[in-house]
């Protein structure tokens, strides 16, 4: 009976110790003395004390400085090390460690590595080697994380061509703590760096470096380098501290291609050509060079940003103002159908005074009595068929009104009046209109409303309320207080064709933030005024474009002190356009130069 209850017991004990072993491990075993010893040391690790988990190896001095360099080039925040399954061999023994590390910006990087106990008189302990923390890490090598880039999303135009792709430089950065772990010297590192980069960065201060990136936990960023550039001086680079990574970087696959207007747009869209980066983990040597990357995460790039311009349609017109080298040359050119920007060109003499296309404001001439005559058939002072006066000077109060060189038509109609430009008829006809209807009736063909568009610089133009009879006689023809960029005269011109104002929209998908009053114009109106920009060419003073097919248009001269800027707005089919020249003279040569534009396109 005493014997079945001690034999009971002992079975209980077993039982008991095995339930806990599969739970926990409670019960002495073979294996607990490496995998305590082991947990131990991880345990100062995961906790930061380098030095303490360091003097349970069995090499102090190596194990110390390579588990402060994996905390560093980790920039880890936090730590889990957990160990594991245990074989033993005698005096040795390999324990599993699960190690689970929290990284920057809440990325966490796990995995499993060996390490390797060792039985000694004072019991297990921790037999130092690089593998204990990394299966992949050497000697003198350390771990690093690196943020990596996302490719740039395309940027493509509208006939279906990228216009900028990704490219890459290479970003060189400087890690004053990594180069003393390596041994070197942070001074020497620094001073053959900046020999090394002093070509491409002369503004690089050595003293500045040292000072900066001894006093900085990450790497300071020294240069940003093309590749062809990068292979030149890969080897005066391989010095301690310093490091290289690739960067993704959006270029132009044509440089002839609006690169003043790209580089707006390139702004504009910002980070969200970026994408999402991703991170590694790369094995880097004591020079600083990437032996092993042990875990890619990669980054996702962003969707193609489209924008509205036409390659064909913007080549042509840049070929065309190029063509006009004597003066500061613009074009805009609009589809009226949607709104959507099809070319914005400048010639390298208006470069020189910015984005005067879309920004630069100046008197529009007579283009601006495409809305004085809409003004006038809505208020019904007059229709293309209406007899009006075109004497050779007016007077309107105190004000003499000429035309160009004092030309008299007499009475005719008005048709005949807008397509010969007759500046004594449309200042009378403005006499006596209200102080608002030029402003209402600009606001309702997109003149001097506010436009936000995406990726682009924009002013339309100034239409102000003129209570006073001379101005508005003078603003009637476009003179006056009256200012138009190129880009609002394209919108005046694209509700012509279209019948109603468009919104201007140079990036799909990124709506066009539209202020001020937006009135509408009556149908029968837009037909009237189409009638008179078809006579503008077939009869009047465009018929130097008359060769290219059904052009509907007005001409202007904006006179200035010392001359007179040259203007030419209009459409055909669905492209509508507006052309300067700044002190061009006479309108013919705005004219010429859509002419060449036109007959590009076909």
């Amino acid at each position: 009976m005493n014997t079945i209850r001690r034999r009971g017991a002992a079975l209980i004990t077993v039982l008991a110790c095995v339930a806990l072993l599969v739970g926990a491990t409670a019960c002495s075993t073979s294996d607990d003395g490496p995998r305590q010893a082991v947990q131990r040391f991880l345990n100062d690790v995961a906790s930061g004390d380098v030095a303490a988990a360091a003097a349970q190896t069995d090499d102090k001095v190596a194990a110390e400085p390579s588990l402060r360099g994996v905390w560093r080039g980790l920039q880890a925040s936090a730590l889990t090390a957990t160990a594991g399954r245990t074989r033993i061999n005698a005096d040795t023994a390999n324990v599993d460690v699960d190690y689970r590390w929290k990284l920057p910006r809440g990325r966490e990087w796990a995995y499993t590595a060996s390490v390797v106990a060792a039985r000694t008189d004072g019991g297990w302990g921790v037999r130092w080697t690089s593998t204990d923390i990394h299966p992949d890490l050497g000697a003198n090598q350390k771990l690093v994380f690196q943020v990596t880039e996302a490719p740039h999303a395309t940027i493509n135009e509208a006939d279906g061509s990228t216009v900028m792709t990704n490219g890459t430089m290479v970003g060189i950065s400087f890690d004053a703590k990594a180069a003393t772990d390596a041994g070197g010297n942070v001074v020497d590192s620094v001073t053959r760096l900046v020999s090394a980069v002093s070509p491409l960065r002369p503004d690089l201060s050595a003293q500045a470096v040292i000072e900066q990136s001894t006093a900085s936990d990450t790497p300071y960023p020294i240069a940003r380098l093309s590749n062809s550039d990068y292979d030149r001086l890969r080897d005066q680079l391989a010095i301690p501290g310093v490091i290289a990574t690739d960067q993704a970087e959006l270029t132009a696959t044509d440089k002839t291609f609006a690169p003043a207007l790209l580089s707006q747009v390139k702004k504009a869209v910002g980070s969200e050509l970026d994408g999402t980066v991703g991170w590694r983990i790369a094995v880097v040597n004591p020079n600083g060079l990437v032996a092993d990357i042990v875990t890619d995460n990669a980054a996702k790039p962003a969707p193609a940003v489209t924008l509205t311009l036409s390659k064909s349609v913007q080549q042509a017109a840049q070929i065309a103002v190029n063509g006009s080298s004597r003066f500061k040359t613009a074009m805009v050119v609009i589809q009226p159908s949607t709104g959507n920007i099809l070319a914005i060109a400048q010639n390298s003499s208006a470069d020189r005074d910015g984005p005067i296309a879309t920004t630069g404001l100046y008197p529009p001439g007579s283009t601006f009595k495409m809305v004085t005559a809409s003004a006038a058939i809505t208020h019904n002072l007059a229709h293309p068929s209406t007899p009006v006066p075109c004497p050779g000077e007016i007077q309107i109060g105190p004000r003499l009104v000429p035309n160009y060189d004092k030309f008299s038509l007499g009475t005719v109609p008005m048709l005949s009046a807008f397509a010969n430009s007759c500046n004594t008829t449309f200042a009378k006809l403005a006499s006596e209109m209200g102080p608002a209807d030029l402003a209402s009736m600009a606001a309702s063909m997109g003149l001097g409303r506010n436009y936000t568009i995406a990726g682009l610089d924009a002013v339309s133009g100034s239409v102000p309320i003129a209570p006073e009879l001379v101005s508005r006689s003078e603003d009637g023809f476009g003179q006056g207080k009256v200012l138009a960029s190129p880009l609002g005269m394209a919108l005046v011109a694209a509700t012509a064709a279209r019948g109603s104002a468009p919104t201007p929209q140079l990036i799909v998908g990124r709506p066009t933030k539209v202020e001020g009053p937006q009135p509408t114009i009556a149908p029968g109106v837009i037909e009237q005024l189409r009638t008179m920009m078809r006579a503008v060419v077939t009869e009047g003073t465009a018929t130097v474009i008359a060769g290219q097919g059904a052009v509907y248009g007005k001409t202007g001269e904006a006179e200035f002190a010392g001359g007179s800027h040259a203007w030419f707005a209009g459409y055909r089919g669905d492209l509508a356009f507006a052309t300067l020249l700044v002190g061009g003279g006479d309108s013919t040569n705005a004219v010429a130069v859509t002419r060449d534009f036109l007959s590009m396109l076909g």
